[in-house]
Parts: structure tokens; sequence; C-alpha cells
């Protein structure tokens, strides 16, 4: 697999802004609850910034194509810079709103902004057809290693220059203002093969007109893969564990630690997968079973059980997740690849921020602990079959 400058310089920037999001998701409640906000507030704002972000980022997707991949990604570079920044020096709750609502931050350590989209739509543009799937996997594990690796680290970054009773959380603040200066720099070094130089193709709502009922097809399904998701997302997964069997945090971190790493390795065998038996196939018959496992992981007797199932589960859950954006790319027009996976991108968002309220009203309950895992499973299965029946007879543009 041959990479060119601009492939190696946006896997660079894929690690940098994970590692940074990955540190500022452990640290950001408590920074911000250390500022003097309450609970209740830290939820709106958090809430609020997954507003603000969905807005800019379908915004940004859908004018980087005609404005400039290399500018948009620089304005997102500098919005997250400026976020971070303002996070750093003011504790006033208007202005942290106002600078998360139009800023770039992440509290859950993953992707926000309009980087992956566009980062996709120059990956499929400037490498070979054939390396694409196995491209993305390779930009899949950076993600998932920078994440880890970052999390380590905003653990340990608040007790250099701690005092006796106030670790240093704004250290990882500014670390991440730093991160988005230095996305920046790289971004602006991207060449001019990654842009696409037929700006002028007529346009149509959201940015795309050519591809228009596939990708709104396949916005839906995503959101719904994404709303099932939801309901087990690491967070609540992790409560389960607690409730269940009385799991401790550490021990938690260690599971989902070997979990991650799990994911992020299983991406690199999608591509092989995907050259022998299609795309389609790859993303159904590998994501099929993972779901049939989620189920079963409450019907486990012991702890021993169920994390077994659970890490074979996380083996094979992100085949689908190279596969399935090297599927998009090659089935919409060059000119149309960063609307187009923006426009999915914000569907999973939103999809799969209406399922944790859910989820955490049934964790209420001790006898419908494990209907959230069921759930889950059931919508993420229907998401399967639909896809299959939808996209089986629509191969890639290549084929």
């Amino acid at each position: 697999m041959s990479l060119t400058s601009d492939a190696w310089r946006l896997f660079a920037t894929r690690f940098a802004r994970l590692f940074a999001y990955g540190a500022l998701s452990v640290v950001l409640v408590f920074y911000l609850t250390g500022l003097g906000l309450t609970e209740s507030q830290t939820g709106l704002l958090f809430t609020l910034i997954l507003a603000g972000d969905t807005v800019i980022s379908l915004f940004l997707t859908n004018v980087a194509d005609r404005w400039g991949r290399r500018r948009v990604l620089i304005a997102g570079a500098i919005l997250m810079a400026g976020a971070g920044l303002a996070f750093a020096l003011t504790s006033n709750f208007l202005f942290l709103l106002l600078a998360g609502t139009i800023g770039v931050i992440s509290p859950s350590g993953n992707e926000v902004g309009p980087f992956l989209s566009i980062e996709q739509a120059v990956l499929a543009h400037v490498i070979p057809a054939k390396s694409r799937t196995a491209v993305f996997a390779w930009h899949s594990l950076i993600g998932s290693f920078a994440t880890a690796l970052g999390s380590l680290a905003g653990g340990l970054i608040p007790g250099i220059g701690q005092t006796a009773t106030h670790p240093n959380y704004r250290a990882v603040v500014v670390l991440y203002a730093c991160g988005g200066l230095l996305l920046a720099a790289i971004f602006a070094s991207l060449s001019p093969a990654s842009e696409v130089h037929d700006a002028a193709a007529p346009k149509g709502v959201l940015g795309i007109g050519h591809s228009r009922a596939v990708v709104f097809k396949l916005a839906a399904l995503m959101g719904l893969d994404a709303f099932g998701g939801g309901f087990v997302v690491q967070s609540l997964a992790a409560y389960w564990f607690y409730l269940k069997f009385g799991v401790q945090p550490a021990t938690l971190g260690g599971i989902f630690f070997g979990a991650n790493l799990f994911a992020g390795i299983s991406a690199l065998l999608a591509s092989r997968l995907a050259a022998r038996f299609g795309l389609v196939n790859t993303m159904v018959f590998t994501h099929l079973p993972s779901n049939i496992l989620l189920i079963l992981v409450p019907l486990m007797p012991t702890l021993p059980l169920a994390i077994t199932v659970l890490l074979l589960r996380f083996s094979i859950s992100q085949m689908d997740v190279p596969t399935r954006q090297s599927y998009l790319m090659a089935v919409v027009r060059p000119e149309e690849r960063s609307a187009a996976a923006g426009i999915t991108g914000v569907a999973r968002t939103i999809g799969a921020s209406l399922a944790p309220w859910i989820a955490g009203i049934l964790f209420t309950n001790p006898n419908l602990l494990s209907v959230p895992f069921y759930l889950a499973g059931a919508l993420k299965i229907a998401y399967d079959l639909i896809l299959y029946r939808q996209f089986i007879n629509l191969p890639p543009e290549e084929k």
C-alpha cells in the first residue's frame, strides 16, 4: 500500500486530533466543575456543544468542495484552537457556552467538527480506488490508538505541577488548543492535489445533486445504526457492568481499553475481506454476528463469560467502518464527497444522541437493565438487513 504525501499528512492530523480529543474527554467534566459550573450547567453545555457542532459541521462539509478543502480544514482547526483557548482562559458560563457552541470541542473523545468527513474525501481523491478501503482501515486504526494514548495522557498530565488538592486540568485544555494549531499547520501544507478541480459542477440541496438519493438513503440507515449503538455507548456499557456485576472503574478501564484495541486492529482485516467478498457483503456479514453477540452479553451468567462475549463482539464490530466509508466515497461523485460524508456523519451524530437518555431511564429499573442491549442489537440487525437489500445491487463505480 503506497501513500502520497497528502495521505501521510492526513494520518498525522488524525493521530494529533484524536490524541487531543481523548485527553480532553478524561478531564473536561472535572475541569468545568472545578471552575464552579454545576452538573446541570455542564450537561447543558455538552448538549449545546453537540448542537453547535452538528450545524457547523454540516455547513463546512457542504461548502468544502467549492470553497477549498484545505481552507475549510484550516478554519475548523482554528475553531478547535479558539475553543480550547477560551475554555482555558475563562470560567464565565456564558463565554464557555458561546465558545463551545461555535467552536470545536470534543467532550466524548469521538470525532467532532468537519475534519473526518473532509479527510475521507481527500484520501479518496489522492489514492487509487483499489487502495481506498485499506487506507481507510489504517486511518481508523490510527484514530483508535491515538484516542487510547490520549486518554492515558489525559489522566497523567493533571498530576504534573498540581497543588496539594487541585490537579492541573487546565494543562490538558491548553494542550487541546495547541492541537488545533498543529492541525492548522499540517492542513496548510496539503498540496493542490487534495482539491476538487471540477468546482463548477452543479450543486444541489446540501451540496449534493446527482448522488442525492443514495446519500439520503445511506444517511437514514447510518442514523438508525447510530441510534441503536447509542443505547450501549461505552459509558453506559461500563455502567451496566458495574450494576450487573459490581465491576469497579479501574477494572472497567482495562476492559474497554482492550476492547477498543481489538476494534481498531479488526479494521485492518476489513480491506482483505472486502477485496474478496465486496464492500456491502463485508459490511453486513461482519456486522450481523457482532450484533448477535451484543444481544448475548446480558444473557451471560458470569462476569468472565460476559467479558469474553464483549471482547468477541469488539473484535469484529468495527470491520464495517472503513468499508462503509469506502463505499460512500465510491458511489458519489468526487465533487460531492465532502458533503456526502458530512451529511451521513451528522445523521450518525443525531441518531447517537437520542438513545442514551432512553437507556438511562431503563437503567433505573432493575428489571429492564438488559433491555438496552436487546434494543441496540435488534436495531442494528435491522440496519444490516435493510442495507443489504437496498445496496447489494449498487456496486462501487470503479467495479
